[in-house]
């Protein structure tokens, strides 16, 4: 048994970075977690809907981290013309992001009904972007709708838009449930799945009554969580890493209604190699990381002239919480996922 691995820097395909103080915390933790490629969401307050917000916080972001590649989107809103998707896809931006109305954090703004934003959708897969989706209908007792089946129930959504666009290249993201996965295992090759860390390791016993782990989606059954275990472990390539790490200060998960996210940012390729070991399927690691989501994504492959991230198996203690930079809260931290557990392997690369 090997004591070290040799990885490209892994692509995060789902992160929230936020803003002012929280941002300036956590943009430079993406390199430290082993990333160096990351999907910036822009669910800000206000939302990132026209192209030179999402520019603007890019060029923040960049000076945060000089040395990570952010990949830039959108928030779906009817400021989000097919004029202003040309002028996005012009000015380099990715993806645009679709947020069902109220499902999770900063959604307020989000949709109400899909039809209205087909024009949009065509505009997109006319310039070659990426339509990311949060997989969720808002709740709805008079539906029957509620969090732990509303992924399931948003499924014949993704099947519809697949259909009226077959060329528009989409992601589900953050999948939890085993019919999530078997319906895009069922959909073409222009549709695709992220799964995040937390995931991949925890159910609905290990986010009720536990704040910090609880995030939207919320994670599901044990029979949900093992075929996400069990569609990384088979390599599937459309199923690649999308963190969907997301801070909130300690106040925030630990009131009244807890904020809904997990954070993973600076420990997500330490947790990840720790999951793969379990599994048995180390050798899936890279893929899953890197090559399937860079592939779904159309970036270069990872360079074999830049220098690879090394693992080495030695215990990391997951901090108990970090501190917010600046924070004008006194002793304002964001705890992470995990918090004051053991990892089996840590970064072995000055960060």
């Amino acid at each position: 048994m090997s004591d070290s691995i040799s990885l490209p820097w892994a692509s995060d395909f789902h992160c929230h970075l936020r803003q002012g103080d929280m941002m300036d915390t956590v943009v430079p933790m993406v390199e430290q977690g082993g990333v160096r490629t990351v999907l910036a969401m822009p669910n800000l307050t206000p939302p990132l809907t026209t192209t030179q917000m999402a520019v603007d916080y890019g060029t923040a972001l960049q000076k945060l981290a000089p040395s990570v590649h952010f990949i830039l989107t959108l928030y779906l809103s009817p400021d989000l013309t097919p004029e202003e998707v040309a002028k996005a896809a012009a000015a380099g931006i990715t993806a645009v992001k679709v947020y069902p109305s109220g499902v999770t954090t900063n959604s307020d703004w989000g949709v109400l009904d899909f039809k209205v934003y087909y024009p949009t959708f065509q505009a997109m897969q006319d310039h070659n972007m990426v339509l990311c989706l949060h997989g969720e209908c808002p709740s709805d007792a008079k539906k029957g709708i509620c969090i732990l089946n509303a992924e399931e129930r948003f499924l014949a959504t993704l099947r519809e838009l697949h259909q009226e666009f077959p060329r528009l290249r989409i992601v589900l993201e953050h999948a939890t449930t085993k019919a999530a996965v078997d319906c895009v295992k069922s959909l073409g090759n222009t549709v695709a799945c992220t799964i995040t860390a937390h995931h991949l390791f925890i159910t609905i016993d290990d986010w009720a009554g536990q704040p910090h782990h609880f995030c939207k989606p919320v994670a599901k059954y044990p029979s949900d969580r093992d075929a996400l275990q069990d569609v990384v472990r088979s390599g599937h390539p459309r199923f690649f890493l999308g963190s969907d790490s997301a801070p909130h200060p300690r106040r925030f998960k630990q009131g009244e209604r807890p904020a809904a996210g997990v954070f993973t940012t600076p420990i997500l390729v330490p947790l990840m190699a720790t999951l793969f070991e379990r599994l048995g399927c180390l050798d899936k690691l890279e893929a899953f990381i890197s090559t399937f989501g860079r592939a779904f994504y159309q970036l270069p492959a990872a360079s074999s002239s830049v220098p690879r991230l090394v693992l080495r198996r030695k215990v990391l203690e997951i901090p108990e919480s970090y501190t917010i930079n600046d924070s004008a809260q006194e002793a304002d931290v964001v705890v992470p996922f995990m918090a004051k557990q053991e990892l089996a392997w840590q970064i072995d690369n000055g960060c």
